[in-house]
């Protein structure tokens, strides 16, 4: 019996020192490649007292599912083992995906843990006791990702798995531009251009136009790589297109928002991009050259439909059907209305004293889109003064309009005197019989045209105020008008030699 006692003492102490004599083996920080984890096991609940490490996952997938051989056994590493019970296991593996949507399950009993940056923040964290349950997250990833799969069994059953697969995703390159009047629609699930589905086309070699209602409310809409379904959705059109040079109206429609844009989505040329029904809007612009188009759509409940449509405008010669001028308040209203379909560039209000000598003083840009147009001449002569407009359409054709005139008439009949009136000396003078305060001296050519303006301030009635000429280049006769709070007062002729 004694023999018998002090044979499995000695037994048991041999495995003791046997088990205590086991040197751990392995650089607990190096990630498995190649599909490969490497699995750090540990002889404690919480991650400490290392034993070894083992392997799991293959060369063609890193998925697992492993139950370390039973409840309460022996579980052998590359160095020592360890009891399956209070044990925990770190695996590390650095895997490199190609851009895409990709979906984890991690599951165990009882607690794990994922992280695809190397342990600083966990996307799956389910670190508690219990029995066996798995968790789901879908990321999209582009590039190499340090995982670390934690693990922890605490009694019981034990069980560890990981798994992750490719959501089903668009390939394509998204900046690429669809041409030959064919669009290119990149589809993401998501208002707000989230996840990448697929791509389609729109238009064709004839025409980019086209209306798409995606197959209905709620419904899956096929695209190159995923289907998508209609609600909570987006959509980006991109087509490169030459236009010659003319004037173009485009219609874009959709529900919900909708914007085009035709220097890459840098501006937008319609910007619609609120929740509506069904509407559209329409604009007109001048093009000459290669534009990329990008046309942009989200739809976030109910109906969905996103249209476009584009028409070459047949431009007319600028068709001058009215042109006026009306004296008020001592200035002179111009107004003038041109027949629709007609490609106005610019107008230029040009001006005359004597109806033969005319000068530019104003220019007004015109558009296709606008039909009437008007200026007013705040600083016009004393007496008759002529307008005529020249136009320039879009084709550089340069067309005048007729002759109107207006006859003004001075506020006030204060007297001016201006010595002397003919000047050699580069100034002259003048006086004015009533005190004006905020006056100001405009010197002008016979046509209208202001040479020249200065201000004088407050002038007290008899005293000379000296004005120079000496930047006015030619010799002529010239018109003096004394204004204060842009009304003219009085008006003279002075001759330059």
């Amino acid at each position: 019996m004694k023999k018998i006692l002090l044979l499995s003492f000695n037994v048991i102490v041999s495995a003791l020192v046997v088990y205590s004599q086991c040197t751990p083996t392995g650089n607990q920080n190096t990630y498995g490649t190649g599909n490969v984890w490497i699995g750090y096991v540990y002889d404690n609940s919480n991650l400490t007292n290392y034993r070894g490490y083992v392997n799991q996952g293959s060369a063609s997938s890193p998925n697992f599912d492993q139950s370390f051989g039973g409840d309460n056994v022996t579980y052998n590493t590359t160095s020592c083992s360890v009891q399956t019970e209070t044990f925990s296991v770190r695996y590390r593996l650095s895997k490199t995906f190609a851009s895409g949507i990709y979906t984890f399950v991690a599951g165990g009993d009882d607690g794990y843990r994922l992280s695809l940056d190397g342990g600083t923040t966990w996307v799956i964290n389910r670190w508690v006791d219990q029995s066996y349950a798995t968790t789901t997250y879908t990321v999209s990833l582009n590039g190499t990702y340090n995982m670390v799969l934690e693990f922890y069994e605490n009694g019981g059953a034990n069980r560890v798995s990981f798994s992750v697969a490719a959501v089903c995703n668009g390939t394509e390159n998204t900046t690429v531009y669809g041409s030959s009047n064919v669009w290119y629609g990149y589809i993401y699930d998501g208002t707000n251009f989230d996840t990448y589905m697929g791509r389609v086309t729109e238009g064709s070699a004839s025409n980019p136009n086209f209306d798409e209602s995606f197959g209905g409310s709620n419904t899956t809409y096929a695209t190159s790589g995923c289907g998508v379904q209609t609600e909570t959705y987006s959509a980006r059109y991109r087509l490169t297109k030459t236009f010659a040079a003319g004037t173009y109206m485009f219609t874009v429609g959709g529900d919900d928002g909708y914007r085009l844009s035709l220097d890459g989505g840098a501006t937008w040329f319609i910007d619609r991009w609120v929740l509506q029904s069904y509407a559209t809007t329409t604009a007109s612009i001048s093009l000459n050259g290669s534009y990329n188009m990008v046309l942009e759509y989200y739809e976030n409940s109910g109906d969905n439909r996103v249209s476009f449509t584009l028409q070459t405008l047949s431009l007319l010669p600028v068709s001058l059907e009215a042109f006026t001028a009306i004296e008020k308040n001592n200035t002179v209203e111009l107004s003038w209305v041109i027949a629709n379909g007609s490609n106005p560039d610019v107008f230029e209000v040009e001006r005359s004293a004597d109806g033969n000598t005319f000068s530019p003083v104003q220019q007004i840009t015109g558009s296709v889109n606008t039909t009437t147009y008007s200026y007013t001449d705040k600083h016009p002569v004393s007496g008759i003064n002529y307008y005529r407009l020249k136009i320039t359409d879009l084709t550089g054709v340069v067309t005048y309009s007729k002759i109107v005139s207006v006859r003004l008439k001075v506020l006030s009949q204060q007297a001016v005197n201006i010595y002397p009136t003919v000047v050699t000396n580069n100034y002259f003078s003048i006086a004015v019989n009533k005190t004006t305060g905020k006056a100001e001296i405009i010197i002008a050519d016979l046509s209208g045209r202001i040479v020249k303006r200065q201000s004088a301030g407050n002038i007290t009635a008899g005293t000379p105020v000296k004005i120079t000429t000496e930047n006015i280049q030619a010799k002529g006769i010239y018109f003096v008008s004394v204004t204060t709070n842009d009304a003219q007062i009085s008006t003279g002729k002075i001759i330059i030699q």
